[in-house]
């Protein structure tokens, strides 16, 4: 996946996650669909970092194919 692809897959995820966000606030969402809200932030928080993780290898003068989709577990848990 290239960086292209990426971008195009972060920006479809931010508009379901726009949609739902406004359901939610209109109070009609669905558990199904705040689940699935969930789901889409920890897959855009991965969706960055894989991102983040690409431009700096290219930075460094290493290969950006080589960054790899990390854990939610090791994205969620960024300190800042």
């Amino acid at each position: 996946m290239d960086d292209q692809q990426i971008i195009d897959r972060i920006n479809a995820l931010a508009s379901e996650e726009h949609r739902l966000f406004s359901r939610e606030s209109e109070g009609t969402v669905t558990p199904q669909e705040r689940e699935r809200l969930r789901g889409i932030e920890v897959t855009l928080d991965q969706a960055w970092d894989l991102l983040h993780q690409r431009r700096a290898r290219r930075n460094a003068g290493l290969d950006p194919e080589e960054a790899k989709v990390r854990d939610p577990e090791t994205v969620e848990g960024y300190l800042g």
